[in-house]
């Protein structure tokens, strides 16, 4: 597989560049759009977890939300890349050449491919609330170690989850979230402290146009 592909308009890298031994963070989403939030993610995974990079996977269709308001995949990306703005987060269109849209399919072919990287799954609480109606959740969580970013009011449901419950014993204290990337999992972090609720959906109009654009 090489590493670039074309999507109509656009190229793209499939996997960003990297270096043996690097601790990489995943971020999956539609983004659609992108926002602040996004970033801010990532750059407190970064610095919590003690990453040398965060990557956004832009998926080409998200399996359990509607994607009839889903704007062009290049769109997504630009969009991704100009709102990133930081020399440590890259943008990746891997999903849409391995053909998927399952987050257990994408950490496989990473993993396969990338042996001498640490991966860490990042997602939001709110993602963990729903994360029991993932496919193949339980492979997922024993196959990466995972990183969830508290997004208040989602607290207590996301912690109150199937998929919490059921992984509870694997919690790692957040005093800990340093050492993740080296943990085998299953593993997972619950990390507090970030106060920025934006999401895309309130950043969308009725339409489906991104808000501030035509």
């Amino acid at each position: 597989m090489s590493n670039k592909f074309v999507v109509p308009g656009f190229v793209a890298q499939a996997i960003p560049p990297y270096t043996e031994g690097m601790r990489i963070g995943l971020l999956g989403g539609s983004f659609n759009p992108p926002h602040e939030a996004h970033r801010a993610i990532s750059r407190f995974a970064l610095t919590r977890l003690q990453l040398d990079r965060v990557w956004w996977l832009v998926t080409p269709g998200n399996p359990l939300k509607e994607n009839g308001t889903l704007h062009e995949l290049g769109a997504r990306m630009q969009a991704a890349r100009d709102v990133a703005n930081d020399p440590r987060i890259e943008v990746s269109c891997l999903e849409s050449v391995i053909r998927t849209r399952y987050t257990i399919d994408t950490i496989n072919t990473l993993r396969r491919r990338l042996t001498g990287l640490r991966f860490v799954w990042i997602m939001g609480a709110d993602n963990l609330a729903q994360f029991h109606r993932w496919q193949d959740w339980r492979r997922i969580a024993a196959q990466v170690p995972m990183a969830v970013i508290d997004r208040p009011p989602q607290s207590f449901r996301a912690l109150a989850s199937p998929a919490a419950k059921a992984l509870a014993r694997y919690r790692v204290p957040e005093s800990e979230a340093a050492l993740l990337a080296d943990r085998r999992a299953p593993a997972w972090v619950f990390l507090t402290g970030l106060k920025l609720n934006l999401s895309s959906t309130g950043l969308r109009n009725p339409d489906g146009s991104w808000k501030g654009t035509k």
